[in-house]
């Protein structure tokens, strides 16, 4: 362009922002002119204008604004996007910065942001340092790049300026100029930095290592027990570029606080070793080992020096476990033994000391319920946000440490510093929107009362895709770099810092949990599912001799089962319940009675055999196998019996039996545990006794009444033998004293009476 060509263009710049000025004060949008940003005086706005029209024809993103937190003899760089919105083609656009507008505080920095295009806050068009845009076709977009001394900004007195970009041009359907659109950036702007030395903020910022539930209760029979992983989703996440890698990656080099999920952690170590994935439902060998053991390395580098914060394994569900599940017994049981499993897990795998002394419920949001439940471990620190446990009615921020009673301490974290990345951040203008709130919001509240240095904490979501972890983290690097009003802390002295007597410390009644996240919760059958589980478990432990190959995977699952990934996947979390108990039962079944075929017996007593089998691959104990009949007078069976079967085999166990009857009867036999509860399903099977006969019993009848006779006459001749002798020797020696002659008389005349009885007869 030449010399007069620029001069011209120049001009015609000059005029069209004469005349947007005009066009803005008979449309009731005076601009600030002549006045300090800190003194204008607002007018009364117009009706909003539709997207696609007027002021709001076009949408103006800001990708990059440099230095983020600029000296008064820097030149700002902004650079960005502005995308047609409108109908008809855009021709003859300016792009020119305005001047900054002093906002009053953090609600008014919460104001400006979501605005768009042209109101009463918007500041004067910065002249001289515009760029103009070729013709934009409607739904398309073109670049601009500015150079804008930071001192024709007219920036005032420290605090957050609101800094915005107009779009003067004119449409095809409208060929004058008019105001097409602004967009609008935050600016934190301390220039007496120096005189403000000791007016900090703390701030603790938690960078969270969770996942969902990646490990079944599955484990092979090999001795390694070689475990098996529901998907190969958690490769995804550690290779490199995957979501975790990234979170380690970026957490390295930032001062944060990491907040370990420890059932993670045990889950990539099962990767290290041979581990097997369902795909569809078969399972195939996993290949991921080479990725595992370098996302650990990486991990136990990043956090060396670091504070570690271990929540409970698995991450329980503390909301859902307070409303739903602290009434079913043996849930908060549960929540103790992930506590106690939490600890050794992280110091196990990343070689390090992790407190296991907070509680995080979803969210931040807490009532006494959460907060009974969440210190019932153990914990003495409940991690909360202030749209929960709010500040009270204060002109500041307060510290986050809240004394709550009972000893326990809430953690508030600040509820727009924890939000602030929760958006769609794969676009650049959305990241560097946040990272410039963050910077911001942070200058706001150290402003708020410079005197008053206080402790703040930022508790973003658990699961920040890779996009979330980036924008994030280069926020932290900038507050780090460019912020002289901030302090980094670890989560701990956050806790322990005074607390502010005037914020607000009584925990919101349950009535103020918000019912967005109650409708989330796992329902109450869910943990009565679980307690099944866990008494199918403990019942089963008793029998194995190596118990610890069971209770170890099938007792971290039902913790998996309490998991607060499951929120808004309840179909998912069911039928991972329904796995892990119909796993477990199909082991118990493992060891069982082999059914019997009908048995006959053939005598009066006999043995009957009943097997049992192991199919595990480890020996089993403790269990008693007893055999009843239905006819107990019918069919005797001998007691109990100790049972011992090695793994993979079977033993058969003799039972005597004794008969008195003919016919049938039904024998049932069970195992059961030392408790007396039985273990696993009867048998039962029919017993014919057919060899006692009405033959056998007469001639059995017979021999008894024979014998009963013989010796009714044995006794009798003893008797009589007994009493002859004696009455034969008196009657001769009274009679004649010679017995033979006497005797002879005697014999002659028994012998006569006695065939006389016969003749008679």
């Amino acid at each position: 362009m030449t010399v007069s060509g620029k001069r011209r263009r120049d001009a015609a710049r000059r005029r069209r922002q004469r005349l947007s000025s005009l066009l803005a004060v008979i449309i009731g949008f005076p601009m600030l002119t002549g006045l300090g940003p800190a003194s204008a005086t607002a007018a009364p706005s117009a009706p909003v204008q539709e997207i696609g029209t007027g002021n709001r024809t076009a949408t103006i993103s800001i990708t990059d604004l440099g230095p983020a937190v600029p000296d008064e003899d820097d030149t700002l760089t902004i650079r960005g996007t502005v995308t047609n919105d409108g109908a008809s083609p855009i021709v003859n656009g300016t792009v020119d910065a305005r001047s900054g507008v002093l906002l009053s505080g953090r609600s008014a920095i919460d104001e400006a942001v979501p605005r768009t295009g042209h109101d009463a806050a918007t500041g004067t068009i910065v002249s001289g340092h515009g760029q103009d845009l070729p013709t934009i076709a409607p739904g398309m977009s073109a670049t601009f790049s500015l150079q804008v001394p930071v001192s024709a900004l007219s920036l005032g007195a420290d605090g957050v300026y609101e800094l915005g970009v107009g779009l003067t041009g004119q449409t095809e359907t409208e060929r004058w100029d008019i105001l097409l659109g602004v967009g609008r950036t935050l600016l934190p702007w301390q220039p007496d930095a120096a005189d403000s030395e000791g007016a900090q903020t703390d701030l603790s910022v938690l960078w969270p290592l969770i996942s969902t539930t990646h490990l079944t209760s599955q484990t092979g029979a090999d001795e390694e027990q070689t475990p098996a992983f529901r998907d190969d989703s958690l490769l995804g996440e550690i290779s490199p570029g995957g979501r975790l890698d990234q979170m380690v990656s970026l957490g390295a080099d930032l001062p944060v606080t990491w907040v370990v999920d420890p059932d993670l952690l045990a889950s990539v170590d099962a990767m290290t070793e041979p581990y097997q994935v369902y795909d569809g439902d078969r399972l195939v060998d996993g290949d991921g080992q080479e990725e595992a053991r370098a996302w650990l390395r990486k991990l136990q580098e990043a956090v060396q020096g670091n504070e570690v914060v271990a929540l409970p394994f698995a991450d329980p569900d503390l909301a859902s476990l307070a409303h739903q599940g602290k009434d079913v017994l043996g849930a908060l049981g549960q929540l103790a033994k992930a506590t106690e499993t939490a600890e050794v897990t992280v110091e196990t795998v990343l070689d390090v000391d992790a407190s296991t002394d907070f509680a995080w419920p979803v969210e931040g949001a807490i009532d006494p319920s959460i907060v009974s439940v969440a210190t019932s471990a153990g914990a003495h620190h409940v991690i909360a946000r202030s749209d929960s446990l709010r500040p009270g009615d204060l002109s500041y921020t307060p510290s986050a440490a809240r004394p709550i009673g009972g000893g326990t301490t809430a953690v508030v974290a600040d509820a727009r510093l924890s939000t602030l990345f929760e958006g769609d951040m794969t676009g650049t203008a959305e990241a560097r929107l946040a990272e410039q709130q963050l910077l911001s919001q942070t200058l706001a509240i150290t402003q708020q009362d410079p005197a008053n240095e206080r402790s703040v904490v930022l508790a973003p979501q658990r699961m920040p895709t890779a996009a979330q972890a980036q924008a994030m983290a280069d926020a932290l690097l900038a507050l780090r770099d460019s912020a002289d009003w901030v302090h980094f802390t670890d989560l701990t002295q956050a806790a322990q810092a005074t607390p502010d007597p005037a914020a607000n410390q009584e925990v919101p009644p349950a009535a103020d949990y918000p019912q967005e996240l109650r409708e989330q919760e796992l329902p109450t059958s869910a943990f009565q599912a679980m307690r099944e589980t866990q008494r199918t478990l403990e019942d089963f432990q008793v029998i194995l001799t190596r118990d610890d190959r069971v209770a170890t995977p099938f007792g971290n699952a039902i913790r998996r089962e309490m998991s607060t990934s499951w929120r808004g996947n309840e179909d998912d979390a069911a039928a991972y319940r329904e796995t892990v108990q119909d796993g477990l039962t199909g082991l118990t079944e493992r060891v069982h009675l082999i059914p019997k075929s009908p048995v006959t017996l053939s005598g009066r007593s006999a043995t009957i055999p009943v097997t049992v089998q192991n199919n595990l691959v480890q020996d089993v104990h403790n269990l008693e196998l007893r055999l009843t009949s239905s006819r107990t007078l019918g069919l005797e069976v001998g007691e109990e019996q100790e049972i011992v079967v090695s793994g993979g085999h079977s033993q058969s166990v003799k039972f005597s039996a004794t008969a008195r009857a003919n016919g049938r009867t039904f024998l049932e036999a069970q195992l059961y545990t030392p408790d007396n509860k039985p273990y696993g399903d009867p048998i039962q099977f029919q017993a014919s006794v057919t060899s006692i006969t009405s033959n056998v019993m007469m001639v059995i009848a017979g021999g008894l009444l024979l014998v009963v006779l013989a010796g009714i006459r044995m006794y009798t001749q003893r008797k009589r033998a007994a009493r002859e002798p004696a009455g034969v020797g008196a009657e001769g020696e009274s009679s004649t004293g010679e017995t033979g002659a006497d005797t002879s008389a005697d014999t002659t005349g028994g012998r006569a009476r006695g065939e006389r009885l016969d003749s008679d007869e």
